[in-house]
């Protein structure tokens, strides 16, 4: 069994916001509005060249089963395509879809049974990033001053939020996550998301982008 450890350190950097970039703009509003999600990620233009896996995963934890089925509805009815149907796992129950600009969100909930009727709240959002060296990416962001919430050996990790984000940021192995969203994890260029900063701009080990929070999106 792999027993998780906590890290307090100061902070020097945090994230502060999620930005999507996308080839249609006014589609991917119309798409986030209508899943519910719009509160949470900023969206700009780019004709980025990306195929197959993209890295990276947006998730939803919410209060029960109904309600994971609530937004995957929201989603699919808006355009988004389902990649694996909700379904009761040895976690919980959940669902993954992929939007319309090729973003991949997952709704999932710890909860197995519903104890009350289904709600449109999310309990928390965490931009999940897959590497290929969970150890070596985690220290990364340590020496960058961001503080560990939880870390499972080499397999996982999660930071505390930032003040000013809903969002959390977590690391996975890139295979395991690919895997455990229903996509070969097989994939070029870029990822098409740029992570906002307390700090400075700077780009990690597994070539994702870091920008300073206060740089107005591209629109």
């Amino acid at each position: 069994m792999v027993m998780a450890t906590t890290t307090s350190t100061a902070a020097d950097i945090s994230l502060a916001s999620v930005t999507l970039e996308v080839a249609d703009l006014e589609t991917a509003r119309r798409f986030y509005a209508a899943f519910g999600v719009d509160t949470y990620i900023r969206l700009r233009v780019s004709e980025a060249h990306c195929t197959g896996f993209r890295g990276f995963t947006l998730a939803l934890t919410v209060s029960g089963p109904a309600t994971v089925d609530g937004f995957v509805r929201a989603a699919v009815d808006a355009g988004a395509t389902v990649l694996k149907p909700a379904a009761k796992s040895m976690w919980g129950y959940g669902g993954v879809v992929r939007a319309p600009d090729g973003t991949i969100w997952k709704i999932a909930t710890s909860a197995k049974k519903d104890t009350g009727p289904a709600t449109r709240e999310i309990d928390e959002v965490v931009v999940l990033i897959g590497v290929e060296d969970v150890k070596a990416t985690k220290q990364f962001y340590v020496d960058r001053g961001m503080t560990v919430a939880k870390s499972f050996g080499g397999k996982y990790a999660e930071f505390a939020p930032g003040q000013s984000s809903p969002v959390k940021l977590a690391l996975y192995k890139r295979r395991a996550l690919a895997k455990d969203l229903g996509v070969p994890a097989d994939g070029t260029g870029s990822h098409r998301v740029v992570l906002g900063s307390s700090a400075g701009a700077f780009t990690d080990l597994d070539g994702f982008a870091w920008e300073a929070a206060d740089q107005p999106d591209a629109q």
